[in-house]
């Protein structure tokens, strides 16, 4: 089976994003699994290794993270949409900041 990965950095302040909350969906939108990113901006394993292959979205609620912050954010969310087609882990990074974010397959 396959194993999602996250790391978040908050680019403004140069530092990992710490408390911020990962929903992993289903494709119809039915939650998986609910995390939050630990001192290091890591979640490790998003759901255990029983995941099959398929569309998945991993939700990251930046708007909450940078509003516990008092900063304002222009996406409440992101959410990244994800092909897993193999049985092996996948690593998703995210860089955000209030008004933009970047992503991409990590490994």
């Amino acid at each position: 089976m396959a194993t999602i990965s996250t790391h978040v950095l908050d680019t403004v302040k140069g530092l990992p994003a710490t408390g911020l909350t990962v929903v992993l969906q289903a494709q119809d939108g039915a939650e998986i699994a609910s995390v939050v990113t630990d001192g290091d901006g890591r979640v490790s394993d998003v759901a255990g290794d029983d995941l099959p292959t398929g569309v998945l979205r991993l939700v990251f609620g930046t708007g909450a993270y940078f509003a516990a912050r008092g900063v304002q954010a222009f996406h409440p969310e992101v959410v990244v949409s994800i092909s897993l087609t193999e049985h092996r882990h996948y690593h998703v990074p995210l860089l955000i900041s209030p008004f933009s974010y970047t992503t991409y397959r990590g490994t």
